[in-house]
């Protein structure tokens, strides 16, 4: 191997060098690390190297004035570079899987410059990173957007809507989608309610670490989705995440009953109220007695969704007064109550106001297990008089997206708060029966 010895100041040599170079540092008392060179980024300090090592982390080293460099043969480098994926003109021949990008950590990569992580764009960096996808046939991977989760709202779920059915018309056997997991739950319940006549699985998928990082669970969530879109007779939206922090348990959740529970821990996600749909445990999928299994069918879009409605998280001391301005223009709000469903009497003048003027109401609880019930308390049983719409056991989350297809579907006031409570994607556990709105 050959190596030079950099015989002046070692940080203005290193600061020359190209990125993703080979090299070694030493101490004058004998430690050393090496690594391949990457760009220091915005919040490093001063004199530190930035270092990718051979087991995938990065560590930052502060470089002194007798520290010894030496640059490693290039051939010998800690990360070479992979040789890039062809791109493909056409379509895989059949059986093959679509996996749609939309951005988010499952897609992206560590920019080092700035420290952040940026989307990955084109099939060959995808494929790049997830060799091992096709193993067990070809996968298509087709960008829809590039923006991180919380950027992506409800035209996106209409455009990925739109895509879902495109690809299944060109022939696809399933359907992965993969996002960034802090808003993976609203995309996928919004999914379940848009998408008629499914013939087979669409797959939701997230990770909670980006592909580059050794750390990653990007990779196995990923594979495990394909797996599940390609073999499971299954035709509907469902959101697969790690379970906990075995490497070989995944939980299949279905889209209107998931919340992300964790900020950063892999198995973040959990089904509320009630079991996963199913799961994958060394490579078997498992799935409960209740799923939509394929059918023959034109996937559709029939609804398209209407942006006047809002979710209002009540808190207490939330003036009445800026409540009723959040549902000045709308045509449906989602409360997100405390408890059994509730809201400060205080608020009753403007939600019997707003009802009034055909603005539908509809209440939820803030608990993660439970069911919104008006019977117990007078203060629902006030809010019921009024008009308010109870929704049993739906998430918040699940209910604003719910809220925004129903009204796009419906202009009568009443229909859409008798398709708020009619079961269309599994949303309501049979234990907790909606509540007819009179």
């Amino acid at each position: 191997m050959s190596s030079e010895e950099i015989p002046t100041d070692p940080w203005e040599m290193v600061r020359g060098l190209p990125m993703d170079r080979g090299i070694e540092i030493r101490t004058p008392d004998g430690r050393a690390w090496t690594g391949t060179l990457v760009p220091s980024h915005e919040f490093s300090g001063d004199r530190i190297v930035q270092l990718k090592l051979a087991s995938g982390y990065n560590i930052g080293v502060r470089l002194g004035r007798q520290d010894t460099v030496r640059v490693l043969d290039p051939r010998r480098d800690a990360s070479p570079p992979s040789t890039p994926l062809p791109l493909r003109a056409t379509p895989p021949p059949d059986g093959w899987v679509a996996l749609l990008t939309t951005g988010g950590t499952i897609a992206s990569r560590v920019d080092y410059r700035t420290g952040a992580v940026r989307p990955v764009r084109d099939e060959r960096e995808i494929l790049g990173f997830y060799p091992d996808l096709e193993r067990d046939g070809p996968v298509r991977v087709i960008p829809v957007t590039d923006r991180l989760s919380e950027e992506i709202g409800p035209a996106d779920w209409l455009a990925i809507a739109d895509k879902i059915v495109a690809v299944f018309r060109e022939g696809a056997v399933g359907v992965v989608v993969a996002h960034g997991t802090d808003t993976l739950a609203f995309t996928a319940a919004a999914l379940a309610f848009l998408l008629e006549d499914l013939p087979g699985p669409v797959v939701a998928v997230g990770a909670q670490r980006s592909p580059d990082r050794p750390s990653s669970d990007g990779f196995t969530n990923l594979a495990e989705a394909v797996r599940l879109a390609r073999h499971a007779n299954l035709a509907e939206v469902v959101v697969l995440m790690h379970e906990g922090m075995s490497d070989n348990r995944f939980s299949i959740h279905r889209a209107t009953r998931v919340r992300k529970m964790h900020s950063s821990e892999r198995g973040a996600f959990r089904t509320r109220n009630g079991p996963p749909l199913g799961t994958i445990i060394d490579g078997a999928i498992t799935l409960g007695t209740d799923v939509r299994p394929r059918a023959p069918g034109a996937a559709r879009v029939p609804t398209r969704l209407d942006g006047k409605g809002e979710l209002l998280w009540f808190h207490p001391g939330l003036e009445p007064e800026r409540a009723r301005r959040q549902a000045e223009g709308l045509r449906g709000l989602v409360i997100a109550g405390t408890g059994l469903g509730h809201i400060s009497l205080a608020h009753l003048p403007w939600i019997r106001e707003a009802i009034e003027h055909g603005v539908v109401v509809v209440m939820t609880t803030q608990c993660l297990e439970g069911n919104a019930d008006p019977y117990v308390y007078a203060t629902g049983r006030e809010l019921l008089k009024a008009g308010v719409v109870y929704a049993g056991d739906l998430l918040p989350e699940t209910a604003f997206v719910k809220l925004l297809w129903a009204l796009g579907r419906a202009e009568d006031p009443k229909e859409v708060g008798r398709l708020m409570l009619a079961d269309r994607a599994g949303e309501f556990e049979p234990r907790h029966p909606a509540m007819d709105p009179g």
